[in-house]
């Protein structure tokens, strides 16, 4: 039942967004983590329900980046792949030492390690003959850097579910913009869809981990409060801000 919600709202968000199109080739970034993997497992669903359904044709392809962060074993997920008529392809990048040669407070720094592993999946995908590149970012994570831009960068703003990057001329493309953490989870739990740990010295010690704390916070004292962040992100009529008056 889980998947099928998760399918649910990569269909909504196909239609509000014009994520899919007939003919696309798209390369879906999976890092080993559960969002990741079940992306690309959902998509492979997702495209035999559009060429059936709505007769629209695509490819996907995983492409997996080893960041050199340590011994990650990966192959796991590949062998819980092989039964689908899929291609992971992967790759090794030294993403881990070009980040320890520019450290922040004795850190590596989270953004610099998301545009270059993000670049590095663009590069593979062009490669691979993509047009479109597929990450698993979902609604939580949607608020989350919502949060994080509003302490941190003093701006009201969050991803979008498709963007044109016109430096790569790829199209970027967040096919779980809708799906929640919860609802994801449960779905890998009730496929057995495995997982692996993040090699990141980060991990669990972030910015973004204290907006999730933040974020559960509220909602526990708040129920109302997620679907009404989610009104919100496409609520556009209702958007109020200051305008300050330009000099004549």
């Amino acid at each position: 039942m889980s998947v099928k919600k998760v399918l649910s709202c990569i269909r909504k968000a196909d239609i509000d967004y014009g994520l899919i199109n007939n003919g696309d080739r798209i390369g879906v970034g999976i890092s080993g983590g559960k969002d990741s993997n079940l992306l690309l497992y959902a998509l492979y669903l997702y495209r035999f329900l559009s060429k059936n359904t709505f007769d629209k044709q695509f490819d996907i392809i995983g492409i997996h980046i080893d960041l050199n962060f340590g011994e990650e074993d990966f192959s796991k997920i590949e062998t819980w792949f092989k039964d689908y008529p899929l291609t992971i392809h992967k790759e090794k990048a030294r993403i881990a030492d070009i980040l320890s040669m520019y450290p922040k407070n004795g850190k590596i720094q989270c953004s610099r390690c998301s545009t270059l592993k993000k670049g590095a999946v663009i590069k593979a995908a062009k490669m691979l003959g993509c047009n479109k590149v597929a990450f698993a970012h979902h609604f939580d994570d949607a608020i989350e850097t919502l949060f994080l831009n509003m302490i941190y960068g003093g701006r009201i703003a969050t991803f979008d579910p498709k963007m044109f990057l016109t430096n790569q001329e790829i199209t970027f493309i967040r096919p779980f913009c809708y799906a929640y953490e919860k609802d994801i989870r449960k779905a890998c739990k009730d496929i057995d869809l495995p997982s692996i740990k993040s090699g990141c010295p980060n991990d669990g010690y972030t910015k973004r981990q204290e907006m999730k704390e933040l974020v559960h916070a509220l909602y526990h004292r708040y129920p109302q409060a997620k679907d009404n962040f989610r009104l919100a992100l496409h609520n556009e009529d209702k958007l109020n801000l200051w305008h300050k008056e330009k000099p004549e």
